[in-house]
């Protein structure tokens, strides 16, 4: 089974919970701490990188280092072209669809194109649209943010994604925002795409994870908040535990 065909059958049998680890901010042996403790939590998939630039011997030891400790599949989430990795199991081949910069939208996928062919890493194609406030990934991005709230514009870049063949779309309010992505543009978007849909970004409690989950939310994505917890669990288990409940009982 490969890591899509994992993921995609882990949310039809419900949610899917993935845990975001930026290495540029921690240790080899911290990112791996924290997968490890992510894990227990019930977390399925650990993604490495972020928005900052991370080269690729940071991502190579990050990566070793979270696998030596768990049994997850390790996902690159790139920010740039050197952001790859042998050792991961599978990279999101991305591009920030809304950005203003050819750069982040098939410049960087072309500087990595032929390195990543040499390594056998699934690719795995997937739109990123990045919503207010965007913060750092959308300064850097240069992003033409869309409003958290925008539904025709988010299922307008949502539906183009699909079109153009990427198997993802992912729905990113930026790392740290002070909120997420609202409920009523996952809910509509998820009325009218057959894509699955990623939300991440200003996720912090059980309650907000649970509610994008509600509304059609196929996986959700937290990663600031493990990062600054001192106990990884108790941070994840609650959050991961409100978008299991609503996974078993769509599936019921």
């Amino acid at each position: 089974m490969t890591v899509f065909e994992e993921m995609i059958s882990k949310a039809r049998c419900g949610k899917v919970h993935m845990t975001l680890i930026d290495p540029g901010s921690k240790s080899p042996q911290e990112c791996a701490r924290i997968a490890e403790e992510a894990e227990l939590a019930g977390t399925d998939f650990i993604m490495v990188g972020g928005s900052t630039d991370i080269d690729s011997k940071t991502m190579d030891e990050a990566i070793s280092a979270i696998k030596e400790r768990t049994g997850l599949k390790v996902i690159i989430f790139p920010g740039s072209s050197l952001m790859i990795s042998s050792r991961a199991d599978a990279i999101f081949f991305m591009s920030l669809l809304n950005s203003g910069s050819l750069e982040y939208v098939v410049g960087h996928q072309v500087k990595a194109a032929i390195p990543l062919s040499a390594m056998r890493i699934e690719k795995i194609p997937m739109a990123y649209l990045v919503f207010d406030p965007g913060m750092t990934v959308g300064r850097v991005g240069k992003a033409h943010l869309i409003p958290r709230d925008d539904e025709i514009t988010a299922l307008s870049y949502a539906l183009a994604a699909q079109y153009f063949g990427f198997r993802l779309v992912y729905f990113e309010a930026g790392s740290g925002s002070p909120y997420h992505v609202g409920e009523n543009v996952v809910r509509k978007v998820k009325q009218n795409l057959e894509i699955p849909v990623i939300v991440g970004g200003g996720i912090r409690t059980p309650e907000a994870a649970k509610a994008l989950a509600e509304a059609g939310a196929d996986m959700i994505v937290t990663g600031t908040i493990a990062e600054r917890s001192a106990n990884v669990y108790e941070a994840l288990h609650p959050i991961v535990e409100s978008i299991k409940e609503v996974g078993i009982s769509r599936a019921r």
